[in-house]
């Protein structure tokens, strides 16, 4: 590991950083930006392989960013030491905890995927938001949901809006991304029971077999899901809607029915 400081805002390596802040550069040199001290811990702990970190020590003010700076420095990987407006000009918003981490992105496929526990599988499809995908992720967390499968992604897992909004979720749950197509399979070739959250759905999704093994599907506010999702063994499901609105945001959805399935699993003594 090596410790350096960095006081210019036209360094090299602080120009370098600021271009992964657009998916083409981070598909390219296949690294993410992890910003903030909780989502660098669960970075870290998943198994993220750091490439460099930045430190501004003046910043780091609380007990999580002094433990993340700590596990930076241990990390192995080059960590420079910056002043506040570098890090300013490097962090994701108003981030101000004092510590960056720079990643290799981690390669998500459906055939590596591995569910965990026995939640159900989540697939959300043709998400372009990538807050609402974090809190997807988020809400799947907290619910005990096996798995994420992204279908038809609009945006790449680790945009750092998705990083933040998922509070570091993103590493912590089994999730890949896949066409909707390759998705059908993989949850058919398993025997899953697939639940499609759709507007033209009769069964009430409390009434809903969640609790078994089962995949729980959502598609976007504006086009709901793709035709891949209306076949004889798709069951489709609704949440009802009392006001004047027909539909919820994504995420509220996917975490009325990830704690459906939790109440259900609980119920049964299954979880």
């Amino acid at each position: 590991m090596t410790a350096r400081s960095i006081t210019s805002l036209t360094n090299p390596r602080v120009k370098e950083t600021v271009r992964l802040r657009t998916g083409r550069h981070r598909a390219k040199q296949g690294r993410m930006l992890v910003d903030g001290a909780r989502e660098i811990k669960q970075a870290l702990a998943a198994g993220a392989r750091p490439t460099e970190a930045f430190v501004c020590d003046s910043l780091c003010r609380t007990d999580d960013s002094r433990q993340a700076a700590r596990l930076l420095a241990d990390s192995g990987c080059d960590v420079w030491q910056v002043t506040p407006d570098v890090f300013a000009k490097i962090a994701f918003g108003e981030r101000d905890d004092g510590v960056l981490l720079v990643a290799e992105t981690p390669t998500c496929t459906l055939a590596a995927l591995q569910p965990r526990g026995p939640g159900p599988i989540a697939v959300i499809e043709g998400i372009e938001k990538p807050g609402n995908v974090g809190a997807v992720l988020r809400s799947a967390d907290a619910a005990g949901v096996a798995a994420v499968i992204v279908a038809e992604p609009v945006t790449d897992l680790f945009n750092p809006n998705c990083i933040r909004a998922s509070l570091g979720a993103v590493f912590r749950v089994p999730v890949c991304t896949a066409t909707s197509a390759a998705a059908l399979d993989w949850l058919r070739e398993r025997h899953l029971a697939i639940f499609a959250a759709r507007v033209d759905g009769r069964l009430d999704y409390t009434a809903a077999p969640l609790a078994s093994a089962c995949a729980i599907v959502l598609g976007s506010e504006a086009d709901g899901l793709s035709s891949a999702w209306y076949g004889d063994d798709v069951t489709a499901i609704r949440l009802p809607m009392r006001g004047a609105v027909d539909s919820l945001n994504i995420s509220a959805a996917a975490a009325v029915l990830f704690y459906e399935s939790l109440r259900q699993r609980r119920a049964r003594g299954a979880d």
